[in-house]
Order: C-alpha cells, then sequence, then structure tokens
C-alpha cells in the first residue's frame, strides 16, 4: 500500500488525480496540501491547509511514495505575470526540492504541450522552465505530461476557453499534422499520471507529449 500526495487538489487536472487515488485499493492514504478546504470526507485523506509562501513550516510533511503536482492558474485569475510564475513555477519547484530532500523518489508533473525554456511565449517558457529544473532534482522517477487545452467542468467559467476548445477540435480533425492539439480530458490526463505511477519501468525521465497520453 501507498501513499500520494498532490498538490493543486482543487485544480482541474489534480481534482480528478484526487478522487481517483482515494478510488485506488492500491494507496492507504492521498495526502493533499491545499489552501482552501477541498470539502471532501474520506478515511484515505489527509488534507493539510497551508501557505505556499511559507514552505519552510511545513515542508517536512513532503513524505510520500509518489507526488504528484497539477497547481497552476490563468494570467487573469493571478492578475499578473509575477503572480501566475510564482504559483506555476516558485511553488511547485520549491515543493518539488523540499520533497526530494525528504526522500521522495517518484514525482509526477503536469506541464503544458509546447513547454520549453527557450520559447518566446512566457507561459511556455515558465513551463519549460518548470520542466528543466525538475529533471535536474534527486528522484529517483521523474514523468512529466504536457497536455493539449484541458477539457473538464472548472469551479469559474472561462468562455475563452470555451471556444478555444471547440475550435481547436474542429482543426485536429480537418488538419492530421494538427492531431496534436487535439482538446484532452482531464479525467484521461490524470488516469494516465496514475498508469504510469504504477508501471515498472527504469527510466529515470519519460515526458510524455498530448498525443501519447491518450494511448497511456
Amino acid at each position: 500500500m501507498k501513499t500520494a500526495i498532490i498538490i493543486g487538489a482543487t485544480g482541474l487536472v489534480g481534482s480528478f488525480i484526487t478522487l481517483k487515488l482515494l478510488d485506488d485499493n492500491r494507496y492507504d492514504k492521498v495526502k493533499v496540501f491545499v489552501r482552501r478546504s477541498l470539502e471532501i470526507v474520506h478515511s484515505k485523506l489527509e488534507e493539510n491547509i497551508v501557505d505556499f509562501e511559507k514552505i519552510d513550516s511545513w515542508k517536512e510533511l513532503l513524505i510520500c511514495d509518489e507526488l504528484f503536482s497539477a497547481l497552476g492558474t490563468t494570467i487573469k485569475k493571478a492578475g499578473s505575470k509575477e503572480t501566475q510564475y510564482k504559483i506555476d513555477f516558485t511553488y511547485q519547484h520549491e515543493i518539488a526540492e523540499a520533497a526530494s530532500n525528504n526522500g521522495v523518489k517518484n514525482y509526477f508533473l503536469v506541464s503544458s504541450l509546447g513547454a520549453d525554456y527557450k520559447s518566446s511565449n512566457f507561459y511556455l517558457r515558465m513551463k519549460g522552465n518548470l520542466d528543466e529544473k525538475i529533471q535536474q532534482l534527486n528522484f529517483e522517477r521523474i514523468r512529466i505530461f504536457r497536455p493539449s487545452i484541458l477539457v473538464g467542468l472548472r469551479s469559474e467559467e472561462r468562455l475563452g476557453e470555451s471556444i478555444s476548445i471547440k475550435i481547436a477540435g474542429v482543426v485536429a480533425k480537418l488538419i492530421p499534422a494538427l492531431k496534436k492539439y487535439k482538446p484532452i480530458n482531464a479525467s484521461l490526463v490524470a488516469e494516465a499520471m496514475i498508469k504510469t505511477a504504477n508501471q515498472t519501468t527504469l527510466e529515470k525521465i519519460k515526458i510524455y507529449q498530448s498525443e501519447e497520453i491518450f494511448y497511456i
């Protein structure tokens, strides 16, 4: 029986990871670190309400078999690039580094299609920077998932994103070369992450592009 930690458990992919792990008999404890309660009652769930600005006060609790990191926000919700960077990059990197120092062996990250630390696009460069930094940490297994546009019910409405999902879906069908941009259900991403966590592969680092995630 294993213990898993989820960072970003209130988000789209993170919430699916949490629910699936709570229902998975291979795990006897699911620990979440959140800013607000999930309002879920479950015998396997250990909920930690934390201040991500003060990781030093709770980083010793980052002990598990597998760490799933799906924290992220939009620039609209964050209010500025600086705040988005702090949430998407700084918090996740600090948590990963602390977990690695605590002896956690397996790490699973939700990144983004097109992530590249050399990109001129702020968001893709930020995601690429995190991918690169994570690969330098002392985990035994690192799995990075780069999904296209995520589909799923969110707590807040995003009209522009809904339109983009519809357009991307149509374009991916009409133009095979653009298949990699096909929207992907957040539940499928969560399922793929858990499947790879329970595979016995020896390679340390594996990056899954969006098209590959569909077939895991």
